[in-house]
This record gives C-alpha cells, structure tokens and sequence, in this order.
C-alpha cells in the first residue's frame, strides 16, 4: 500500500483539472457526433453505402500521419505561452468551425458533389483536430509530475470526457425526430452548430487556464521552419524509433489496443441484440433502449468506476488496479448472456420489485411528459406499459470498469513513462510524440475492429436489411458479443502481468530528474 503524500507543488489545482477536463469532453464530443452523424450520411444525404465508407476511412488514414508530425512540432515548439497551449487554443477554434462547415451540405446536391466537398472538409477537419487534440495529450502528461496525481488528474478529465458519451447516443434520436426537424439533412446541418460552438467554448479553456512544465529549461529542441524541414523528418522517425523502443510503453500501447479495440468490435452489438433478439426487429417496441444502455453505461463510468478505479490505483498501484478492474469487467461481460436473456427479463418482470420499479419509472416520466413535450424532447420517454428490460443493466456496472479504468491508468502510465524516456534518451521531453503514437495506435486499431465487428456480423449470417433474424444467428451473435471482449480483456491483463515501471522505479526515476536538471 503507497503511504506517499504528493507534494503541494505537484497537486493540479481543481480549477486546471476542470479546464483539462472540459478539454477531454471536446475530445470525445467532436469524434462521438461525428460517428453519430456519419449514420446520416445515408439517410439524410443519400450517399451510396461504399462512398460513405470510402469518406468514413480515408481520412482516418490522413489522421495517422498528422498525429506524429504534430506531436514532434509541439515538443519542439519554444514560445511565451509553453509548448502546447497556442495550439490548443488555435486547433480549438478551428476545429468547431471546421466541423461546423463540414455538415453544411445541401441534399438536393448531387452525390459526387457532396462526396468531394465531404472529403476535403474532412481532411481539413481532421488537421484542426490533430492541431488541437495531440498537443492536449500530451500538455496533460506534464502537468504534475507525480505519480498518484497523474492518476487523479487522469481520472478527473476521463469522468468529464465520459459525460460526452452521456449525450452523443442521443444525436441519433433528436436528428430523426420530426417534430424538431423537416428533414434528418436539416437536423443534422442545425446539431453541427451547436456541438461547434460547445466544442469552440469548452476547448479553448486548456489553453487559458492549464500549466504545464517550464518550458524554459527544456534543451535540444529542434528549430520549426521548412529550411530545417529534411533535418526534422529524419528526427521524427529517430523520436518514433526511440518511442518504440520504450518496451513498458509497448505494453501500453498493445494492452489499450486489445482491451479498447475488443470492446469496439462487439459495441454495436448490444444495439442489435436488443432490437432484433429482445425486441425481435421491432426498433419501434425497442423505443430508446440502445439509447439509454449507453447513456447508463457512460453515466456509471464516469461517476462512480472512474473515482474508485482511481483510488484503487493510490492503494495498489497503477498496473494492480488495471488487473483488478479488468477482471471486474470480464464478469461483466460473462453476464450479459443472463442480462440480455428474454425468458428471465420476463420472469423478473413478474416480480414485485420489478413492478415497483416499472411504477415509480412510469409514474416518474407522467410526471415529466408535459415539460419534456413543451421542449420538443417526447422522445426521452420510457414506455413502462410493456415492462422494462431491468436485466440489461445488471452487467452494465461491471463491464464500466473495462473502459473506465483503460485510458485513466494508461494514460497515466503514460506520462510515467515519458519520464523514463527523458532518463534514458535526454532533452527534449516527448510528451507530445508519446501521445501522438499512443493515440495513432488507437486509432488504426479502431479501424482494424470496425472492419472485424463487420466481418463478425457476416460470418454469424447477420443481414443488414432484413426485418428480422434467425435464431441460430442472434444466438451466434450474442456468444460473440460476449467471448470477443472477454478474452482481448484476458489477453491484457497477460501483457500487463510483468510491467515493470512500479510506483517505487517512477519515483526513483523522478529524483533522479529532478538531481539531473538541478531543480530543488
């Protein structure tokens, strides 16, 4: 158990851990509505299926070369205003407008026009978001240097990043509604607004208010201009090659890849078994479900997972805590099979607790209906005249601890590990270029479990367009739903059994530093 008491001058106050946090709901803001949103590139603007995968993948390509280039550019930056935060508050800006004019398009277009006019807007998106996002992550990684901060710090921003997953599910349920909107285009085109100047307002407070290290006292940075533009390159990949070489950021980076990625594979996956195996294709009777799995999902992450993962980590240490809560979340996965089951959503229904539940639900949302009918928002309802599928949220705690504990300690250990590359490899610190690979890493393998979830569908005889499904596949799919994530989750827990940059070595590490610059 860790007895060390952080020193006052490495505690971030609360006000510079909500300013870095609004940050992280940007983060999760601008690229959840931008997968919602994608939905309405068929339904809305009536792109052909192959043409919104094309705009749904190549920019994503694009995305895996400005990560790095702007991760080396920030750690190399030398400004008044520190190393990240001009860019911050730049990409910000950029990055609300350009999402903004990304969605502006006309339907009554021709289909090749709205393909090349989303295309370029989306690259151009992409490189505001890149301007913004890497220099975000990694200003993160250098606002305290302590070890059980780092954690605190990561916890407080992951909680506020989650409160995004919180209302992106429900894009999908306010576009469609045609009591807000004419049509899905003109919602869409009216959302994108909105998310912007929430994006523009909340991204530029790091920027304002986040302190990182002294800039002042880095050395060896590399001068940024085109004439040391072949100099720079050839340094790019020397800082990657030195990055790879960092073996516990190796395990890092495959443990976030197995248990993100596992958990993207299956995430469309409730969606479907809710609407075609318990509702059987009725999306109507399935009413805002999926929806509300989500939200509730998020909603627990944030407010209850994230502060006792983060406190776990204070007691046992970072890679305990991950093993312990990764454990946790494998239970939970086992028991989606009961959770989602029909027959014992039934039986539970009939019980007196269940009908007490569906009462005071019921009586909660009458009591509601007018105020939300006078806002337009009718469709926040929850029917309770059928019952209510209560087992589905039984696994819902347990499987939080996957996700919510991921990115806090990783991104924790992350910034634990830029101090090993400092000890090992001298200036300039690579926070920036840690971040951008890390995050490079998740995006690719995000990409991979896409493709994987899809092949999933096929292969367990999943038919997009049919009303309803047979029963071999959803049974199929359910068994998927729950092995898949179950052993990626089981596979991370194996690479992180032997990490080996304890509480004592990063604490070693950093007086080490701290003796090497001559701080006192």
């Amino acid at each position: 158990m860790s007895t060390y008491k952080t020193a006052k001058k490495d505690r971030v106050p609360i006000a510079q851990k909500a300013a870095f946090g609004s940050g992280h709901f940007v983060l999760n803001l601008l690229p959840g509505a931008l997968s919602f949103f994608m939905f309405f590139l068929l339904t809305g603007f009536g792109m052909k299926p192959l043409y919104a995968g094309i705009l749904g993948a190549l920019p994503r390509l694009f995305d895996a070369f400005t990560d790095p280039i702007m991760g080396f550019i920030s750690d190399n930056t030398n400004s008044r205003w520190g190393r990240r935060r001009p860019y911050i508050l730049v990409g910000a800006i950029a990055s609300g407008i350009l999402f903004m004019i990304l969605w502006q398009m006309d339907e009554t277009n021709s289909q090749t026009y709205n393909f090349w006019y989303f295309l370029i807007l989306s690259i151009l998106f992409i490189i505001g978001n890149t301007i913004y996002a890497t220099p975000l992550v990694g200003l993160g990684y250098e606002m305290t240097s302590d070890y059980n901060e780092r954690t605190r710090l990561m916890a407080y921003a992951n909680t506020m990043g989650q409160i995004a997953w919180m209302i992106v599910p429900w894009f999908w349920v306010i576009i469609a509604d045609p009591n807000l909107f004419n049509n899905q285009a003109e919602g869409v085109r009216e959302m994108s607004v909105y998310v912007a100047l929430v994006c523009i307002v909340l991204g530029i407070l790091p920027a304002l208010f986040c302190k990182g290290i002294d800039s002042s006292s880095i050395k060896n940075r590399k001068e940024i201009n085109l004439k040391t533009l072949g100099k720079n390159i050839i340094q790019l990949f020397k800082s990657i090659k030195e990055v790879a070489k960092n073996k516990p950021f190796v395990k890092l980076c495959a443990t976030t890849f197995l248990v993100f990625n596992g958990f993207q594979m299956v995430a469309a996956f409730s969606v479907y078994i809710i609407v075609f195996y318990m509702y059987n294709g009725s999306y109507e009777a399935a009413g805002t479900w999926p929806a509300w799995f989500s939200t509730i999902t998020a909603l627990l992450t944030a407010f209850i997972v994230i502060p006792i993962v983060s406190r776990i980590a204070n007691v046992v240490g970072k890679r305990k805590a991950f093993i312990i809560a990764t454990v946790i979340s494998i239970i939970g996965y086992l028991l989606k099979w009961w959770g989602f089951d029909i027959e014992l959503n039934q039986k539970f229904n009939e019980t007196a607790l269940a009908q007490s539940l569906n009462n005071g639900l019921g009586s909660f949302f009458e009591t509601i209906n007018p105020f939300l009918e006078s806002l337009g928002m009718s469709w926040f309802n929850i029917d309770t005249s059928q019952g209510v599928p209560w087992l589905i949220l039984m696994p819902v705690p347990l499987i939080a601890f996957g996700m919510g504990s991921l990115f806090t300690l990783m991104m924790s250990m992350t910034a634990d590990v830029c101090d090993l590359d400092e000890l090992e490899n001298g200036m300039p610190r690579k926070e920036g270029t840690f971040g951008a690979i890390y995050w490079w890493m998740v995006k690719i393998g995000q990409s991979i479990a896409l493709f994987l979830g899809g092949l999933v569908l096929q292969l367990v005889g999943f038919i997009s367009d049919a009303p309803v499904q047979t029963a071999e596949t959803m049974h199929s799919l359910r068994i998927a739903d729950i092995i898949i994530p179950s052993v990626t989750a089981a596979l991370a827990i194996w690479v992180m059994w032997n990490y080996s940059l304890t509480e004592e070595k990063a604490r070693e590490i950093k007086e080490e530093l701290v003796a090497r610059r001559g701080e006192l």
